[in-house]
């Protein structure tokens, strides 16, 4: 069998092929690199893009967020000048509110006394300082300043402890210079809500706020010189009342006892020594007496007619001590200080100057042990807007009963044995017939004083000024 001949190709050598696959595999990795590169280009030329753009975009808000931050600062800061300026401004009236108050209360006629609810005076103003005669008292027990027994420390107390409002009240204060005022006072507590307690369960019911007592706040006003000012017009109407009432009566009783008088002394001329005789002695004696009385009684009843003349009372004074040194030389007496001239009755004074320095002889002589000694002494004082002529007639007696402080210018009162009661009634009449008064105390060291006020000018406005003495 004859095969067919087998066609033989002529084939290229093996180099020349290796080298175009690689020629082409280079070319087509070159071509691959190329467009990479350039893709790789653009997606990092747009991400740059995109970055400038995000960071422009990040930029913006920051400058927005700053721009909004620095508007808040500035109305913060805006606001903080206002309320520096408000609170400044609220300091301003606060400080203006306090002075204020505190010029009112320095400054108001009625005294102010304020109290805690331990007992201390938190505040005060110099009107109260004056009518109680104290100062300072701020920062101190109300008890220590007043006194535990006094009745305006009592009527503070029954405030604090009870919350008690006394209004329009009126007590005696005795300074501590012994002198005693007459204070009006009106006293009111002042409340503070206490703290609420909470309920433990809701089923409880609300418990109201309890309120206790804080404080106490007092207000007072000097009645001295009023409650004197109308002792004194009672006093005047009470002797108008008596004089009218009682003159006639007097006569009446003058001339029976000078019947009495006569028919005893017609008795005593007929009679032979013996019982009848001493009987009708004894009769003319008791009509002596009750004639004195009467006829003392006739000038204290009647009206006295002041014949307004200038006094000197330094040469009055100086007779009226000469007078009492030959009168009564068991008893020492001595002037000292200013007298002055003075608008009145030479007269009266001097009858009423005689009555004041024989009283306080007289109770002088009783006191064992030391010679009687009595002084009267002047001094010129200006009280109430006026001037005025201070008598001060003292002893080294015993003094005068508490008791009897209130009673001794009454008419017919009397502690003595042959006195008629009237007259320290005559003085007192005198004093407020020449505008003026007359006051008697106890002195510290013992003995009685009483002190004789004498306006130097005549007005016929009324006086104002009782208890000027228990001032100096």
């Amino acid at each position: 069998m004859n095969l067919p001949p087998v066609v033989q190709h002529a084939t290229p050598p093996i180099g020349l092929v290796e080298a175009l696959v690689m020629v082409t595999l280079l070319i087509g990795t070159l071509l691959a690199m190329i467009i990479m590169i350039r893709k790789f280009t653009r997606m990092e030329s747009a991400a740059r893009d995109r970055w400038e753009e995000r960071a422009d975009e990040r930029d913006n808000a920051s400058v927005f967020i700053s721009a909004s931050m620095q508007g808040v600062i500035e109305k913060l800061r805006a606001q903080e000048k206002e309320l520096a300026r408000l609170h400044v401004l609220a300091q301003e009236r606060a400080q203006d509110s306090e002075r204020m108050t505190e010029e009112v209360t320095r400054n108001m006629p009625t005294g102010l006394l304020l109290v805690s609810a331990t007992g201390a005076i938190s505040s005060t103003n110099p009107a109260a300082e004056e009518a109680l005669g104290l100062r300072p008292m701020r920062y101190r027990s109300y008890k220590e300043v007043l006194g535990q027994e006094s009745g305006l420390a009592q009527m503070l107390t029954a405030c604090l402890r009870d919350g008690k409002t006394i209004q329009r009240g009126e007590v005696e204060h005795l300074t501590a210079n012994g002198e005693v005022r007459r204070l009006g006072v009106t006293i009111s507590p002042i409340y503070q809500r206490a703290r609420m307690t909470v309920r433990r369960n809701v089923s409880d019911p609300p418990r109201k706020p309890e309120i206790k007592v804080s404080g106490a706040l007092c207000l007072m006003s000097d009645l001295t010189e009023l409650t004197a000012l109308q002792k004194q017009i009672r006093w005047k109407e009470n002797l108008a009342a008596l004089g009218e009432m009682s003159a006639g009566i007097a006569h009446e009783f003058k001339n029976s006892l000078a019947t009495i008088s006569g028919y005893a002394q017609m008795i005593r001329s007929e009679s032979k020594p013996g019982e009848t005789r001493e009987s009708a002695e004894k009769i003319l004696d008791q009509t002596r007496a009750l004639t004195h009385v009467v006829t003392e009684f006739l000038k204290f009843a009647k009206p006295l007619e002041i014949c307004y003349e200038t006094v000197s009372m330094d040469t009055l004074v100086e007779k009226i001590v000469e007078e009492l040194r030959e009168s009564m030389p068991q008893c020492s007496f001595a002037s000292e200080g200013a007298f002055l001239e003075l608008p009145g009755d030479e007269a009266l004074l001097r009858q009423a100057l005689l009555n004041l320095s024989r009283n306080g002889a007289e109770s002088a002589a009783v006191t064992a042990g030391k010679p009687a000694h009595v002084s009267i002494s002047g001094t010129q004082e200006e009280l109430g807007g006026r001037k005025w002529q201070r008598i001060c007639v003292a002893d080294n007696g015993p003094g005068i009963p508490e008791r009897d402080l209130q009673k001794i210018f009454l008419p017919f009162y009397t502690t003595k044995a042959e006195g008629t009661g009237l007259g320290l009634a005559v003085v007192q009449k005198v004093a407020l017939q020449h505008g003026g008064s007359i006051e008697a105390r106890n002195r510290p060291g013992g003995g009685a004083e009483f002190l004789l006020w004498l306006p130097l000018r005549q007005e016929n406005a009324p006086t104002l000024f009782p208890s000027q003495a228990a001032r100096i």
